[in-house]
């Protein structure tokens, strides 16, 4: 008769509630990981981000998880910021990086196109939606944006205001949204609840002006942390 190993049923018990944490505290450690991102930004480092080489393959982007927003904290350097996005009504306001892939995308907007210039043509930008209520990234446009409200863009030299005329879901396949435009416009891409489709958020361009003449609001969000997750 075999002897009974005791031990072994503890480790598996062990291992079985170390997963259980892991599954029931996922989605907060998640959170926790992309809103303690709080880079230091000025106007030296978006100029020489600017300078930075990116990639811009949005379709070999995969969703955020766990897994790739610890791999996106540890290889944060690789994230150029140039800028930040704002929508105070719905408190959101996040940085803007160069390029779009895994780690950029876990832990800020990324733009869509090289080469775009706030206040010029299309500037388009792609963000994760958490879903569930989430506060991180783009996931309060798809549960607040709406018609009417005020977007700002800052390189922390200017500030960029556009007004929301566009909120509309399309296709995953429809990438021609982010070609360049003749009229001044923001494009803002995040996905919906399941996946499959994509929200969409357009904005026209209204004006721009110095930060320090830029509507207090405005100010008031780019001076203060970064929303992700409060």
């Amino acid at each position: 008769m075999k002897k009974r190993r005791p031990w072994l049923r503890w480790i598996l018990m062990a291992i079985l509630l170390v997963v259980g944490l892991v599954l029931i505290f996922n989605q907060p450690i998640k959170e926790h990981l992309v809103a303690s991102y709080q880079p230091k930004v000025s106007k030296q480092s978006i100029a020489q981000n600017n300078k930075k080489k990116a990639t811009y393959n949005f379709s070999d982007v995969k969703d955020l998880n766990l897994q790739s927003a610890a791999q996106a904290r540890a290889n944060r350097q690789q994230i150029h910021v140039i800028g930040e996005v704002s929508v105070p009504d719905i408190n959101m306001t996040i940085p803007i990086a160069k390029g779009v892939d895994n780690t950029t995308l876990a832990l800020a907007a990324g733009t869509m196109r090289p080469g775009m210039k706030m206040g010029q043509g299309n500037y388009a930008l792609a963000g994760h939606n958490m879903a569930h209520g989430s506060k991180i990234l783009f996931s309060p446009l798809y549960y607040h944006a709406k018609v009417g409200q005020m977007v700002y863009l800052t390189d922390l030299k200017r500030v960029y205001e556009y007004k929301i005329y566009k909120r509309t879901f399309i296709a995953a396949t429809q990438v021609n949204v982010v070609n360049d435009t003749k009229q001044p416009i923001i494009t803002m891409i995040t996905c919906d609840a399941t996946g499959a489709r994509r929200l969409l958020i357009r904005g026209r361009f209204v004006k721009s002006e110095p930060f320090n003449s830029a509507p207090q609001k405005a100010q008031k969000a780019f001076s203060s942390k970064y929303t992700n997750g409060r």
